[in-house]
């Protein structure tokens, strides 16, 4: 029988477009099978359910750093009122008068610190307990006080936190501390701070940690569920802690890459083949 070079190359080519096939499917199997694993919020969104935006208001804690700014209707009641008395206040205390109806306790990189008993000492005043107060009740009682022992009139406070921290731990990019300028962080915005979950990491059961009143609670987090935006943890207070457990298929999303190499390269050597068979012919 003659050997026909055209027919040679024909099953050649039926044979390379097999192998090709054959390998674009498994390297598509092997890659793509667990893309649910990695994505965020799946299912239906109940719209009207979730556009109810609860955030619930970060309390006081023990060693929270606090700065606090005083007005009233006197600027030099305000500031005899707000000076730093030696041996009273528990940090540096700075106050300003550029304007002239207000003083201020703490700025930043300084304030004034909760003790361990919960407790805030402020210059004419007696200790107050502030464990589990919100700064707006904080401040409430503040001008309450200044009122009722007549340092000022028609006194206006404001509190605000300084030292806003949440650490995000585990299967993220990037674990760590993360002081935060503002006092509302969500879970999601954690995560992203964080580098995000990595692809070994749990995105339906994220672990916060959180400490209120001596009181250590746990809350679970399934960032797949858009159900999550209703749980009380999702909206993280400060000194949260959030631990982002390792998934049970690590080992199995070390492998599918290590496959995805593999494939890669089965493919090249097929084609490599298919070219030498073609051309020795």
């Amino acid at each position: 029988m003659t050997n026909n070079p055209l027919h040679n190359l024909n099953h050649s080519m039926k044979y390379f477009t097999v192998v090709i096939n054959v390998l674009a499917v498994t390297i598509i199997t092997t890659s793509c099978g667990n893309v649910k694993n990695f994505q965020y919020l799946q299912g239906s969104f109940d719209s009207v359910r979730l556009s109810k935006v609860e955030i619930p208001e970060p309390v006081i804690q023990k060693g929270d750093l606090l700065a606090i700014t005083v007005y009233s209707d006197d600027p030099l009641a305000t500031a005899a009122v707000t000076r730093q008395a030696g041996g009273i206040s528990t940090s540096p205390l700075a106050f300003s008068t550029e304007n002239s109806s207000s003083s201020s306790l703490g700025s930043v990189g300084s304030g004034y610190l909760v003790d361990q008993r919960g407790y805030l000492q402020l210059y004419k005043l007696d200790p107050i307990g502030v464990e589990g107060l919100t700064k707006y009740q904080l401040a409430d009682t503040l001008e309450y006080f200044y009122t009722k022992k007549d340092l000022l009139k028609n006194p206006y406070v404001e509190v605000r936190f300084l030292n806003y921290k949440i650490t995000v731990i585990g299967e993220v990019g990037r674990p760590g501390p993360f002081t935060v300028p503002t006092d509302k962080i969500s879970a999601f915005e954690a995560i992203g701070l964080a580098g995000d979950i990595t692809a070994s990491g749990r995105r339906d059961n994220v672990l916060v940690v959180r400490e209120i009143n001596g009181v250590r609670t746990f809350g679970h987090l399934n960032l797949q569920d858009p159900n999550v935006f209703l749980s009380p943890y999702y909206y993280l207070q400060q000194n949260d802690m959030v631990v982002v457990d390792v998934a049970k298929n690590k080992a199995a999303v070390n492998n599918q890459s290590t496959m995805q190499y593999v494939s890669l390269g089965a493919t090249l050597l097929s084609i490599t083949a298919v070219f030498i068979s073609i051309f020795r012919r």
